[in-house]
């Protein structure tokens, strides 16, 4: 019956990540009603910041209410129907997730893959579509399981040379990596608050391409304003989620305000405050301080001694990957940076678990002392457990860099 109090941790995982304060303050924001011109209002507004945002002219521009995972869920339960033929480059876990979300909706997936630590060349991708001839390419844009940041700048005009819908989900990537969705031709991008973009987990901004809308609407029904549950489209059946049917969401966020759901009030104020944070600061100042951030980061955890995992030339520039020494207790090393300094740095999955740590610098964490704080309390950890390092050259580094000597 006591009062929320949990420990002042900085969060310099994969994500989530602390929040920007402004975000927080938002989201303590009073209610109105979910018609409100007042809330309406704030909805169109949050639907032009994303635009700006995604670095696109979509109208189809909107939050979905959910984690990162119903942005995609959204996406590819709303365009694929079983039997369609969907080709997903893997090179982490997520790709893996995207696999099995599409298996779930019962269409013909397609993998290709690369080992952990490696992305893929276009040439690889437009390849395999020649010989899948998929109805869509869904790829990752950062994993954050391997740190690794897959280019997209060539796929798009692969995918429309093909006739293929192009959709990335750019969750882990989103604020801190360039992201230009019309430049680059993408049909689709679901994205989440909890990394770059410096917000919580629970809400997940989507942009929608004209291509992508006219598939997705073909398989919407309205009748003087009321869906028939039993039609069939002319194209297959009909989408099987309510809750993730974009053409219901979209004409919940258009003119029609159509009912589909009460719009989660809270989340849309630090959506938008989270655009507004980006925005306000400038999209070029926040990619810049990001890298310097990542930079930053990396070298002095080279300069400790430590080996990154993964391309360097491919990585992410919000979190590194690390490859724990075999003296090292990998696990105690987490715990006593979580409990002797309240600072949280991530494990990994699949075949990198035990063997990789990964740190993020993302959001409101990817500023100076965030990352010297960091670096000089995992040289404390990792002397204390017996590692041998050069004391005090990770800060130094780190220092360097942002002197910008490095």
């Amino acid at each position: 019956m006591q009062p929320i109090s949990l420990p002042p941790r900085l969060l310099m995982g994969p994500g989530p990540i602390n929040c920007y304060p402004r975000v927080l303050t938002a989201m303590s924001t009073q209610l109105v009603g979910q018609y409100d011109p007042a809330m309406t209002d704030y909805m169109n507004d949050t639907m032009a910041l994303y635009r700006r945002v995604f670095n696109t002219q979509n109208q189809q521009t909107f939050l979905i209410d959910g984690t990162s995972r119903a942005g995609i869920e959204a996406a590819l339960v709303s365009c694929l129907e079983p039997g369609d033929k969907v080709l997903i480059p893997i090179f982490g876990r997520f790709g893996h997730l995207l696999a099995e979300i599409a298996e779930r909706a019962d269409a013909e997936v397609h993998t290709i893959e690369v080992p952990w630590g490696e992305v893929f060349d276009p040439q690889q991708i437009e390849d395999a579509i020649k010989k899948v001839q998929p109805k869509l390419l869904a790829v990752v844009q950062g994993d954050t399981s391997t740190t690794m940041f897959q280019p997209l700048e060539e796929l798009g005009t692969i995918c429309r040379a093909h006739d293929v819908l192009f959709y990335t989900d750019a969750t882990a990537s989103i604020g801190g990596n360039p992201l230009n969705v019309d430049e680059w031709q993408i049909d689709a991008v679901t994205v989440g608050l909890q990394k770059c973009l410096g917000g919580p987990s629970g809400s997940a901004p989507i942009t929608l391409s004209d291509r992508f809308v006219e598939v997705v609407r073909k398989r919407a029904h309205v009748e003087a304003g009321i869906r028939d549950a039993h039609h069939e489209s002319a194209s297959g059946l009909r989408i099987r989620s309510n809750y993730f049917d974009l053409p219901m969401i979209m004409d919940y966020w258009g003119e029609e305000r159509l009912n589909h759901h009460t719009e989660a009030a809270t989340m849309l104020f630090g959506s938008r405050e989270c655009a507004v944070q980006l925005l306000s600061e400038g999209q070029d100042a926040v990619l810049l301080r990001h890298q310097l951030a990542g930079d930053a980061m990396l070298k002095g955890i080279q300069a400790m001694g430590l080996k990154p995992f993964g391309d360097l030339k491919h990585k992410m520039s919000n979190v590194v990957g690390i490859h724990i020494p075999d003296n090292v207790d990998g696990e105690k090393v987490r715990h006593d940076l979580l409990h002797l300094f309240n600072i949280e740095i991530g494990t990994s999955f699949g075949p990198l678990k035990g063997k990789v740590w990964r740190i993020g610098t993302m959001g409101y964490n990817a500023r100076q002392d965030a990352v010297l704080h960091t670096l000089q309390s995992l040289e404390t950890v990792l002397r204390r457990a017996g590692f041998v390092l050069p004391a005090g050259e990770a800060v130094d580094a780190a220092m360097l860099v942002y002197a910008g000597e490095r």
